[in-house]
């Protein structure tokens, strides 16, 4: 059987689900993506070369098909040392059928490369958007081996014409997004439990804290009250003890002949 590519897929058996699945008499009002925006952000100490930006231009051109556009700050912000009019960034839309291109190749060759991958996250922005960060940008194969030194990361949006959450996540689950599973209520369960536990803990323990505080200083009263006569009298011997000069002088005194 011939691969059907997701442009296909989105026109044909997809949209029926989706249709089947949200209740949606008309055709036309299926959700369905409106543009996929790839964004890497230029770090000043790390990427703020012109060796750095012509890598990302390159890297970004063979990841998406498209040439990027690099973006610059609209006013200086002194805090992170930005200028204005400095670039910060290398942005690619992607819309119609290279959109559904990119998100093919991203979902069934780039994902699966990401190490010790555990699913998306299932949030999303509340109008039915959706954005992926990735650390590592030598996941995508069109790339031919990277040196450790200039990996970066980027940032996959994508806007759909969904009204809300509950549609973009079922056009993104159609899709192929590798979704977290979600949990059960019997995990959520055990995780308010811990949770309330760990606190139980925590205000036992500042609780017990002013205690022992007090203990302590307690302690060191009574050891510094047992000290001070031991001290006192250690001083009364010693001035109880006479010293050899002084005893050699009342002998002295006691021999000499009276006049």
């Amino acid at each position: 059987m011939a691969y059907q590519s997701l442009h296909d897929r989105l026109k044909g058996p997809m949209r029926k689900a989706l249709q089947d699945e949200l209740s949606i008499k008309n055709v036309h009002a299926v959700p369905r993506i409106e543009k996929v925006v790839v964004n890497v952000g230029i770090n000043k100490s790390k990427h703020d070369s012109k060796e750095m930006r012509a890598y990302i231009e390159e890297s970004l051109s063979l990841i998406t098909g498209q040439k990027p556009v690099f973006t610059k700050s609209r006013k200086a912000i002194s805090n992170f040392k930005i200028r204005e009019n400095m670039v910060i960034g290398a942005m690619v839309t992607l819309r119609g059928k290279q959109a559904e291109e990119f998100l093919d190749r991203l979902l069934s060759y780039a994902l699966p490369r990401v190490r010790d991958f555990r699913g998306l996250s299932l949030k999303l922005d509340g109008n039915g958007n959706y954005s992926i960060g990735i650390r590592d940008h030598s996941i995508f194969p069109e790339l031919p081996p990277v040196d450790a030194s200039k990996i970066f990361g980027l940032q996959i949006q994508i806007t759909t014409t969904a009204k809300n959450d509950e549609e973009g996540f079922a056009l993104l689950k159609q899709i192929g997004m590798p979704f977290r599973p979600a949990k059960s209520e019997s995990a959520k369960k055990e995780e308010e439990q811990k949770e309330e536990a760990a606190k139980a803990k925590a205000e036992a323990e500042e609780a017990a804290a002013p205690e022992e505080k007090a203990e302590d200083s307690k302690e060191s009263e009574e050891s510094s009250s047992d000290e001070a006569p031991e001290e006192k009298s250690e001083k009364k011997e010693d001035d109880s003890v006479d010293s050899p000069e002084e005893n050699s002088d009342n002998a002295d005194s006691n021999s000499s002949p009276t006049s």
